[in-house]
């Protein structure tokens, strides 16, 4: 699910709740936050983020292949790391290669028009205490960040095309997120909102 997708998603459930004036349920799937996840943070060559170091590093750590699922009421993030830790050397890296995975699980959090998270637990590491001293402020904090979304200014970017593609003016006037938890297969977002069609 891409951002132009998920806007048109919520402005839909906002019209077909405008009349009734109760929040709307938004239900957003693991694979429309991992997209969000890998635009934003996972966006570099090869899919990848480097934590040390970057693709012209002899040694280096980075995350990639992120995969989100949920697990109870908290959202699971898998990646993939790869390391080479050790000391620079003439152009090469003396030291060993690690590649283990690693996880997080982060419960949802909202605040005004911005979904979010909030709690980030380390669910697996590595068995290198050198590398889980950089794995987990990644994991604990930037995953976490990374994954935020202004509900509003998505939809409004959506809307700001309404006119050509629709011959109305459409605008997002307030929206507001009450509650999110995940329910299920889907991350279940309670919202109401007020817009105006010129």
């Amino acid at each position: 699910m891409n951002s132009a997708k998920f806007a048109l998603g919520l402005l839909l459930s906002l019209l077909a709740a405008a009349p009734a004036a109760h929040a709307v349920e938004l239900k957003i799937s693991a694979q429309a936050l991992e997209h969000t996840l890998k635009m934003q943070l996972f966006s570099g060559p090869n899919g990848r983020y480097y934590i040390k170091g970057d693709a012209n590093s002899a040694c280096y750590v980075y995350a990639d292949s992120p995969k989100v699922s949920f697990a109870a009421d908290r959202i699971m993030v898998h990646v993939h790391t790869s390391a080479r830790l050790g000391t620079h050397f003439r152009g090469t890296c003396l030291g060993v290669g690690l590649a283990p995975d690693a996880d997080v699980s982060l419960l949802p959090d909202s605040e005004g028009e911005t979904i979010g998270f909030r709690d980030a637990r380390i669910e697996h590491l590595s068995e290198s205490h050198e590398l889980n001293f950089v794995l987990m402020p990644f994991l604990s904090h930037k995953v976490p960040s990374s994954m935020k979304v202004n509900a509003a200014t998505l939809l409004r970017q959506v809307l700001a095309q309404s006119m050509q593609r629709t011959g109305y003016d459409l605008k997002l006037d307030r929206l507001k997120i009450h509650s999110m938890q995940v329910e299920g297969d889907a991350l279940v977002v309670d919202v109401d909102g007020d817009m105006s069609v010129n």
